[in-house]
């Protein structure tokens, strides 16, 4: 649903730090912390990560799955495919 990383890229974007993402979601600080501090794909309570995603996509951020089109429009970041050292992509 979420990785840890895109948790911590959206709040740069936006400029929030943990306390005001767990504000904006109601969802309490050590719970994001913890979800921020794992590895890979966010694991919790589904209405907890429901929130946080509905939060992160109510102030304007796109979270875009593994292998999905973006269906926004404008500017924004994601990872390329791994290229061979050396080599550009």
């Amino acid at each position: 649903m979420i990785t840890a990383a895109q948790m911590r890229a959206a709040r740069a974007l936006l400029g929030i730090d943990q306390k005001r993402l767990a504000e904006l979601s109601g969802v309490s600080l050590p719970t994001i912390q913890r979800m921020e501090a794992s590895e890979g794909n966010v694991r919790g309570v589904v209405d907890t990560l429901s929130k946080v995603v509905e939060a992160l996509d109510a102030a304007g951020i796109e979270l875009i799955g593994e292998n999905a089109p973006s269906t926004g429009s404008g500017r924004g970041v994601r990872f390329k495919e791994a290229t061979v050292k050396g080599k550009a992509g």
